[in-house]
């Protein structure tokens, strides 16, 4: 059975061959291992998605992320100098800006568009916002150094950004798993707003938030539907920030709910792709509305000391309507654990959620930059040797 086929019968709650392994890596994780300029996995897609597929192949995933956007075809040709110190690279870009790459750490653009205030904001010009373009989040949203588009619909979209993805799936072939990443609204708001500022204008203007929250609903549900047309096995909703310790259940069921659903219903009506959902930290108290939102699963459920997910209870009580992803704590256990420490955990997660299928073994959250690669190949190892 191939890796893609086995996360497929997890995704749709049925039992495959064994438990099917697929981990998040950090993107400092591809950085630091694959042998690659950290400004490389950032910025070109053939050099991330080589990487992204080497990765998988050495610890023997049943599946990848794709979790960066495609960048402007002729973007080398946009570089007015690049200069590293060992430690960082800054990419200078022609048109102004520079691009801060560390070596085991997301990128970041350092330009002259701010963030604006909620006052500055239109509702109705918002579409869907991409954080990882390689300006970032600007105002009005334009696409990597793009004027601002009025465009809705695919046409929204540079004919590059599924660029990267389609990649993934060329060389992933039939053997690998394929999830594309869509931004959730809630996600975007907090990104062009900022954090602070963005859950103080969720007290200040709700409403506004609300007509803001629903124009990127639009938008992510439009990428979702493109993404799952490329060829996507499956498309990833990034919430991180909507669990317990960021947003309380009251506002997660007004300002992410009904926004989350309105992308799924759209995604199960036109696509046949499975959608779940990412979102970390403490969600024991909101499981339930996150299977209201119609996921067809959900992704990360950290444990304590990171979450507060009891992965028994979770199986038990949505087991039949969901499938479940994670659990094994990045940093306790993968990261400074030892070997039998991420045997017995793994084999726990095998026997307590395994059980009749539905379920896929992974990190809780991303694997960090600096975790050991033999540790990761682990996991695939305790889903060969622990069968149903």
């Amino acid at each position: 059975m191939t890796g893609k086929e086995r996360v497929a019968r997890a995704m749709r709650r049925e039992k495959a061959d064994r438990v099917p392994v697929f981990c998040q890596l950090s993107l400092g994780h591809y950085m630091i291992h694959s042998g690659t300029a950290a400004h490389r996995i950032w910025l070109s897609p053939e050099d991330f998605t080589d990487a992204l597929v080497e990765r998988a192949l050495r610890y023997r995933f049943d599946g990848v992320l794709v979790n960066l956007p495609g960048r402007p075809r002729d973007w080398e040709t946009m570089v007015a100098s690049i200069e590293g110190n060992g430690t960082e690279t800054r990419v200078h870009w022609r048109g102004g800006g520079m691009t801060l790459c560390p070596d085991a750490d997301n990128a970041h653009y350092f330009g002259p568009v701010g963030r604006p205030s909620l006052d500055e904001v239109d509702p109705s010009s918002l579409y869907y916002i991409e954080p990882h373009c390689i300006t970032e989040v600007t105002h009005p949203f334009s696409f990597d150094f793009a004027p601002p588009s009025s465009t809705r619909g695919p046409a929204f979209f540079p004919e590059y950004y599924l660029d990267t993805l389609k990649l993934a799936i060329r060389k992933c072939g039939e053997e690998l798993h394929v999830s594309s990443e869509i931004f959730s609204p809630f996600t975007q708001l907090m990104e062009l707003l900022g954090y602070s500022e963005g859950l103080l204008a969720l007290m200040d203007d709700p409403e506004k938030c609300e007509r803001m929250l629903a124009s990127l609903a639009d938008g992510a549900a439009e990428l979702a539907v493109l993404q799952a047309g490329a060829g996507a096995d499956a498309v990833l909703v990034s919430s991180a920030f909507a669990g317990a310790g960021f947003l309380s259940l009251e506002h997660y069921r007004r300002f992410v709910l009904p926004y989350e659903k309105s992308i799924a219903e759209r995604v199960h009506r036109e696509t046949k792709a499975p959608i779940y959902v990412h979102t970390c930290g403490s969600i024991g108290d909101r499981i339930g509305a996150m299977a209201e939102v119609g996921y067809d699963g959900i992704d990360t459920m950290d444990p304590p000391p990171l979450g507060n997910t009891d992965i028994a209870k979770a199986k038990r009580d949505f087991g039949d309507r969901l499938f479940l992803k994670g659990n094994l704590d990045p940093v306790n256990i993968l990261l400074n654990g030892s070997d039998d420490a991420i045997r017995m955990r793994a084999k726990e997660l095998i026997e307590t959620a395994g059980e009749g299928g539905g379920y896929i073994l992974s990190t809780a959250c991303s694997v960090s930059p600096g975790t050991d690669p033999d540790k990761i190949a682990i996991l695939s190892e305790a889903s060969v040797h622990n069968p149903y």
